[in-house]
């Protein structure tokens, strides 16, 4: 499950940079202020790319070695925009068992992305995930917040492009 830097261009918007800069403000020079800073900075900016671990690294005083090793380690954060469409496909043991590897792998072949990536427009994430305690339902995949269970590999394809209709529709102006 790699956490490889993303090809989506950082966006970031001088408003956001300010709220990052005022909660570095209230936590400077505090023991351990690295973690609420960067949950507060994850909060504003729905992930922790390199161009924020270097904001919060010089606005701390610490190494940039530092921030990054606390956000490579703790699995809260993370280094990638999600897609649009964020898919995640459950990788825990019962999920594993009855072919959520296999699932996994349809999935990216399907997208052209594969976990822990996003494509190269931000439309599409995907992830491969701990246990999201949905076992009964195995093999468990999420898109966005809506969860599915018990498909089987070829009952996928079908719901990936329900999802890319009502994207193209949304970006169209029709929904």
């Amino acid at each position: 499950m790699p956490n490889t830097k993303t090809t989506v261009p950082f966006t970031g918007t001088k408003e956001q940079e300010a709220a990052l800069q005022e909660v570095i403000a209230s936590h400077k020079g505090q023991p351990g202020a690295s973690m609420p800073v960067l949950q507060a900075a994850q909060d504003i900016y729905g992930y922790l790319p390199e161009e924020v671990q270097i904001m919060v690294a010089e606005g701390l005083g610490i190494p940039l070695t530092e921030v990054y090793g606390i956000v490579s380690f703790y699995s809260q954060f993370i280094m990638n925009p999600k897609g649009k469409i964020n898919i995640a496909v459950c990788m825990g043991t019962a999920c594993y068992v009855v072919g959520a590897g296999d699932i996994l792998d349809d999935i990216s072949e399907k997208v052209c992305c594969k976990a822990g990536e996003i494509t190269d427009d931000g439309k599409i994430s995907v992830e491969a995930t701990r246990c999201i305690g949905a076992c009964g339902l195995a093999p468990v995949l999420t898109i966005n917040e809506d969860v599915y269970g018990k498909l089987s590999r070829g009952e996928i394809e079908p719901v990936i492009d329900s999802y890319l209709a009502k994207l193209a529709a949304l970006e169209a102006g029709e929904a």
